[in-house]
């Protein structure tokens, strides 16, 4: 079964009465659990470690508002929203440091992700367990869930608090610098993968396996640009006993919901649309991806993001083995040309765009509807075997082993029709600076879309110089307001700032 991953609400407050007589007021409730009531069960660890699960379909993180930061402040995307302040978000444009949907949700959302999974990890060691195999792995997914978590606020924000025991409203976590949480992000996955299993049963698919926390170490060490580290993760999955991955033949296969959790994916966000609720902790609160309503074209979803047309433009550079253009084009993006492009659409949509318009294509439903809701299903591919063989070429690239680095791109390269590196590109040679200008495209080409761009950016250093955002500022004109040593990170929010005397808030703002 493809949604298999529910969720409990736990209950993390206890409530205190004080009088006079005190014992007998303090009576339980049974309608409601306590901490100390609660975690006695293998059952209760089961529950527990799929709240956090949960959180995944929250607006702050993978249900919506990431794809506004990790996509639209690219330079791959874009908002024209009528939500001005929404828009203005996506354009470097901070006013309202409080801007709930822009910043505060995700805060929220992010720390009560950790949240639940500080819970897992404090009160299931002391369950008694039949099956210790499963209680190491229940601490190993919840230790995977927090790095991951704590891996995207770092990047986010950067210098945010580390909280490793379950927190209560009074705490007043100490800050911690990008590089300290990188540090317990790097103990978390190894610590992770020694528990976690090669592989699942179909009834837990989408629970993380050592692949994915060997593929989330090597993100993390391509982040930090430390690329021998990189390299000997990524040799888990490229040729170690992890070597079970593969691209799959259809491109589209990894957009839509078919044919998910396939040998191509190495982390996916399991979305279903079973239950058509609100992002609360409601029994029927919704499992979905929300996505596909906000960037749809006009007349279709909200249009509230877009994607940029220089990527339209940019996919036409290099023609096919064939002599026509690149198949990833019809499945990345919609654009005024697309049927003349390629003919065989299998939708007549009624778009609302303009010439030069284009808008993300990847996770939409045009293969068997024309609309769009807040109920998407199309799971979301987190991290997949491309973006894997991409990062690892770059990483060799990086250590001076340009020449053993060809081979992977041209795996990627192949699947998509395209002629080998060396064949269309004959320039690059050996020369590593050479080799990685031609490796910045080849992620466009093959992850456009896919909420990878921003960290690519910050990897690079492109945004750390004004020469280099001078380069972005042609392809996107929404980072005229960007200033080095600012934008690359969010502002905390005010509120976090103002309630906690332990928080700085992030240098320029």
């Amino acid at each position: 079964m493809k949604k298999i991953i529910l969720y409990s609400t736990l209950l993390c407050s206890l409530l205190a009465f004080y009088s006079c007589n005190e014992e007998e007021l303090n009576i339980d409730n049974p309608n409601a659990l306590t901490v100390d009531q609660y975690w006695k069960t293998p059952n209760d660890a089961e529950l527990g470690v799929n709240s956090i699960y949960a959180m995944f379909y929250k607006d702050g993180l993978w249900s919506r508002w990431m794809y506004f930061r990790m996509d639209l402040t690219s330079d791959e995307g874009y908002s024209v929203s009528p939500w001005i302040e929404l828009a203005d978000w996506t354009r470097f444009n901070y006013v309202n440091y409080n801007f709930w949907e822009g910043n505060g949700v995700t805060w929220r959302d992010t720390y009560k992700a950790i949240f639940r999974c500080n819970q897992v990890l404090s009160n299931v060691p002391e369950i008694e367990f039949t099956d210790d195999a499963r209680k190491q792995s229940i601490l190993a997914e919840a230790k995977f869930l927090r790095a991951l978590h704590y891996f995207y606020a770092a990047e986010l924000w950067e210098n945010i608090p580390i909280i490793l025991e379950p927190s209560e409203p009074s705490d007043l976590p100490l800050q911690s610098t990008k590089e300290q949480v990188f540090a317990q992000v790097e103990t978390d996955l190894n610590e992770a993968f020694d528990a976690l299993p090669a592989s699942w049963d179909a009834n837990n698919t989408g629970r993380p396996t050592k692949g994915a926390a060997k593929a989330m170490l090597g993100k993390l060490y391509m982040q930090q640009r430390k690329w021998e580290q990189a390299k000997t993760a990524f040799d888990y999955i490229i040729s170690g006993p992890g070597a079970t991955y593969s691209l799959v033949a259809n491109y589209k296969d990894n957009f839509t919901d078919v044919n998910e959790n396939n040998a191509e994916s190495v982390f996916e966000i399991q979305f279903g649309n079973q239950r058509l609720g609100g992002t609360d902790e409601g029994a029927n609160a919704a499992v979905s991806n929300t996505r596909a309503q906000f960037f749809a074209p006009r007349g279709i979803g909200w249009s509230d993001g877009q994607a940029r047309f220089w990527l339209v433009d940019f996919f036409k550079q290099e023609p096919n083995a064939d002599g026509g253009l690149d198949e990833r084009l019809r499945h990345t993006l919609f654009y005024p040309d697309l049927q003349a492009d390629f003919g065989d659409l299998t939708y007549n949509r009624q778009w609302e765009w303009n010439d030069n318009e284009a808008w993300f294509r990847k996770g939409a439903r045009d293969y068997y509807r024309n609309n769009e809701d807040y109920y998407s299903q199309v799971n979301y591919r987190l991290i997949r075997y491309a973006d894997i063989l991409l990062m690892y070429a770059e990483a060799l690239n990086q250590l001076g082993m340009t020449t053993d680095a060809y081979q992977y791109v041209d795996i990627v390269r192949e699947r998509a029709n395209m002629q080998p590196l060396a064949t269309a590109h004959p320039e690059i040679g050996s020369n590593p600076t050479l080799f990685l200008r031609q490796l910045k495209n080849e992620r466009v080409l093959e992850l456009c879309g896919e909420s990878v761009r921003w960290l690519d950016l910050k990897r690079w250093g492109d945004l750390e110089t004004q020469a280099g955002v001078d380069e972005i500022i042609a392809r996107d004109p929404d980072f005229n307001n960007f200033v080095v040593g600012k934008s690359l990170r969010l502002p905390i929010p005010l509120s976090e700032v103002e309630n906690n005397p332990n928080l700085v808030q992030n240098p320029g703002y």
